[in-house]
């Protein structure tokens, strides 16, 4: 089922390895355009566009955008038991990691009376998206709020996509993961309008623009991120989910399989990629997988994943060779299945996440590990980070000095300010000195 790359006696160099595993046909780029328009009509239309955007994409035109609090509420009271608790244990396991990842203010002392202090502080507003496309995502609603909340964020406004099994209504699981984290103010609004609605505001049902966008989504959500960055702040363009495994002989083929299978269950451009150094080993998850994928519940899906072109098993020399294939890739999710998987671990530098051994599914990220599951897709974890509390932080410097401090740095303002031709700015320290001649 799944096509075969043989790297192997090639070299591996970066270009290469890119053009061997290319991503799937449809990403951010090639929607941009249509993307676009798509927030361009909120913008100008509001309401009004977001009704029809959810008749034409979602899941039918809502009763109402801005979700009624005893909805909520209704939502919250109703949910069952063991998902109740599911969703505690993973908001108690998602809070404890993402308060370890605060930073404490700090002082500097650079003199006497001259100090900076290192400060981080809350956005105001945010935006969180959780997608309700082909799967509905209660455990995304955790993801992105604890981290928001762990931050101090005090207004978190939450949007997803109408459900037409529930009259254009958003999915009561999602609602009832809202309200159990105390969350009450949700938009029933899906892909590019929803973010467009996010970053402009919507004044005509209450929605005041926000500071940030948080969250994954299909193409159209990853390329609306990209489009309004810069207007606001965003996390990663999270979108279609990707899983690469490295393995050796020593692998259980049929656990191997069954973390590519649960992964391509998301979206038929979902990527499922091994890397291994055992032929053997690749015969052998490729009859598991084709196997798996022929009885899973998403069976179509799975199906159309695991054949595209981002979706292959990629034969390598040895297991350095697989540490590069993935680091030029940079996947979202990376397992690693060897026989001695740490002293790879630290070599692979490029991944959203990397789960180690048998014990650690990705499946287990999506939900329990007390990990993060919004991250980085499409090759942009070489440079960006999986969801924590840090998009919602915003780093301040306090500067702190002193009459007799600032005239020890005299000089060196002046020097410079002459030097860049902007001598007001040492005009501006000297004037603090008027009364003091040749001080």
């Amino acid at each position: 089922m799944l096509r075969t790359i043989d790297l192997r006696g090639s070299a591996l160099d970066a270009a290469t390895i890119l053009a061997a595993l290319p991503r799937p046909a449809q990403d951010p780029g090639s929607v941009q355009a249509d993307v676009v328009a798509l927030i361009e009509d909120v913008r100008v239309r509001g309401e009004q566009a977001l009704l029809e955007q959810a008749d034409r994409f979602d899941g039918g035109r809502p009763p109402a955008i801005r979700v009624p609090a005893e909805e909520i509420a209704d939502a919250e009271r109703e949910l069952p038991p063991a998902v109740r608790s599911a969703l505690e244990i993973t908001a108690e396991r998602v809070r404890a990691a993402s308060t370890a990842q605060l930073s404490q203010p700090v002082t500097t002392r650079l003199g006497d009376g001259a100090r900076i202090l290192q400060r981080w502080m809350p956005v105001r507003r945010v935006g969180l998206y959780v997608p309700g496309g082909r799967a509905v995502y209660p455990s995304s609603v955790v993801m992105n709020v604890v981290p928001a909340q762990v931050a101090g964020v005090r207004a978190i406004a939450v949007a997803t996509p109408a459900q037409r099994a529930f009259g254009g209504r958003a999915h009561p699981a999602i609602l009832g993961a809202a309200g159990l984290l105390g969350v009450h103010e949700v938009y029933v609004m899906g892909g590019s309008g929803a973010v467009g609605a996010l970053a402009h505001g919507v004044p005509a049902i209450g929605l005041d623009p926000v500071d940030v966008i948080t969250g994954p989504g299909n193409v159209f959500v990853a390329a609306a991120k990209r489009a309004v960055a810069g207007l606001v702040g965003i996390d990663s363009e999270a979108g279609p989910t990707e899983i690469l495994v490295i393995a050796d002989a020593a692998a259980d083929p049929a656990l191997v399989a069954a973390d590519l299978v649960s992964q391509a269950e998301h979206d038929v451009l979902a990527a499922a990629v091994l890397v291994t150094d055992s032929p053997a080993l690749a015969d052998a998850v490729d009859a598991e997988v084709t196997a798996r994928a022929a009885t899973t519940f998403h069976a179509d899906r799975v199906r159309t994943s695991l054949t595209a072109q981002q979706s292959g098993i990629v034969l390598v020399d040895d297991l350095a060779a697989a540490v590069a294939v993935s680091n030029a890739y940079a996947p979202e999710h990376l397992e690693v299945q060897t026989a001695d998987p740490w002293p790879l671990v630290a070599q692979l530098t490029e991944a959203g996440a990397v789960f180690v051994g048998p014990g650690s599914p990705v499946s287990l990220g999506d939900y329990a590990a007390g990990s993060n599951h919004v991250l980085p897709t499409g090759g942009t974890a070489r440079f960006a980070s999986g969801l924590s509390v840090r998009p919602f932080l915003r780093q301040q410097q306090v500067v702190d000095y002193s009459l007799d401090a600032l005239r020890e740095a005299r000089p060196v303002v002046r020097a410079l300010a002459d030097a860049e031709g902007l001598p007001a700015h040492g005009d501006a320290v000297d004037a603090r000195f008027a009364d003091q001649r040749g001080a």
